[in-house]
């Protein structure tokens, strides 16, 4: 077992530093996540500035490329030096396409192989391969969802992989995360709505996101049967795809500036500056007038694991007391927001809004309630889960 010894009742912060990991195997990873069948095809997704650099493995020059290093190192690398054979497996092929620049944005469709070979996407590795990893530098999970579901295959994102997901977020059992997902997502399906109380820089603001009781939906790192489906890694979280928010809430952008956020009609509509660069808040809000639905709110995510920072909002969104709410694109979660939807393509995003103590410190989660029928539960207060939820673990 690698969960924490401590209860969990613990502070999160001990929990974790409290748990051990074992060491990363890709055959453990491949098992529990897609249980392949002797004879099934694997091929491996890069993304790279130059794709043809993929040529002879020339990338490998470059130093900064450190997540396709680990998409060799610790991914195509085991898999053409024995794996393949002892799982019974076939494949292994690994192909770069060019980046795309943003969050879920769709794939383009020419990539390379390593001989230097233009090849197509479509054409030569969708409906060619069985399971299908992709390791990026940004999130491919909802195209490549909606790809799998068009060709058949199954596959995972990993995006932003590094030393620290490896050896914690994707050294898990799944099994055992989706046993803690389900017990959780049992406790909060079904919610009428869900209000989050912040508090930043001596001002309180709530957000309600609107659930009009819909099931609520898990990501477990398990992929398994013959369905078409995309496993985000790593994973453990449960989410909902709201179908409203009203209010207001505080966000940090990336260089600081942070801002407030008037949420109506289930959209972001306007940005306030709070503290920092009024440039920032003013390209955000020229954003929303050009192009209203990238401020709509298509997902409220709860974290259900005990991981440590990784650094990467893939993991970090993932550990528990940790919410995130996302705006854009939706279809990938069940949603309604496709690309076309979007006045311009390159806005056809689905960007994470991680609300976490090393991420937004100056933004405290004072608390989420939940409503749903004639319940009324707490769910998280200042990070830390509450007994309701604690209660669900044991």
């Amino acid at each position: 077992m690698s969960s924490s010894t401590l209860p969990p009742s613990a502070p999160i912060a001990d929990q974790i530093a409290a748990r051990r990991f074992p060491p990363f195997s890709l055959e453990r990873l491949l098992k529990t996540t897609f249980d392949p069948k002797p004879g099934q095809k694997v091929a491996i997704l890069i993304d790279l500035d130059d794709p043809s650099e993929t040529k002879d493995f020339v990338f490998l020059n470059n130093p900064d490329l450190s997540i396709q290093r680990h998409a060799i190192e610790s991914f195509y690398k085991p898999l053409n030096e024995g794996l393949l054979t002892k799982m019974g497996l076939s494949g292994g092929e690994i192909f770069a396409y060019k980046l795309t620049g943003g969050s879920n944005l769709d794939l383009p469709e020419e990539a390379y192989n390593p001989k230097g070979k233009k090849i197509s996407l479509s054409q030569d590795v969708y409906p060619n391969y069985d399971i299908i990893l992709c390791i990026s530098t940004f999130s491919a999970t909802a195209p490549l969802t909606a790809f799998a579901k068009q060709y058949g295959f199954r596959g995972a994102t990993l995006h932003g992989v590094n030393e620290v997901i490896l050896s914690s977020g994707l050294a898990v059992d799944y099994n055992e995360v989706s046993v803690e997902a389900e017990k959780l997502r049992l406790g909060v399906t079904k919610a009428d709505w869900i209000e989050i109380d912040f508090h930043c820089e001596g001002r309180d603001y709530t957000l309600r996101l609107i659930l009009n009781g819909q099931e609520a939906q898990k990501s477990h790192g398990l992929c398994l049967g013959d369905e078409p489906d995309v496993a985000n890694l790593p994973a453990g979280e449960v989410y909902f795809v709201p179908e409203g928010a009203e209010g207001e809430f505080p966000h940090r952008y990336e260089d600081g500036t942070l801002g407030r956020m008037t949420v109506a009609g289930g959209r972001i509509v306007k940005a306030v500056l709070i503290r920092g660069n009024p440039d920032t808040v003013a390209a955000h809000n020229a954003k929303l007038l050009s192009d209203p639905v990238t401020g709509e709110l298509g997902e409220l995510g709860f974290g259900t694991q005990l991981l440590p920072v990784s650094g990467r909002d893939i993991q970090d969104e993932k550990v528990r007391g940790t919410l995130h709410v996302a705006t854009g694109r939706s279809d990938h979660l069940g949603g309604h927001l496709v690309p076309s939807m979007f006045a311009e393509k390159l806005n056809a995003t689905h960007d994470d809004i991680l609300f976490a103590p090393h991420k937004t410190p100056e933004i405290i989660v004072k608390r989420a309630r939940m409503k749903r029928g004639a319940q009324e539960e707490i769910l998280i207060e200042n990070y830390e889960p509450t007994d309701y939820i604690n209660g669900l673990l044991v």
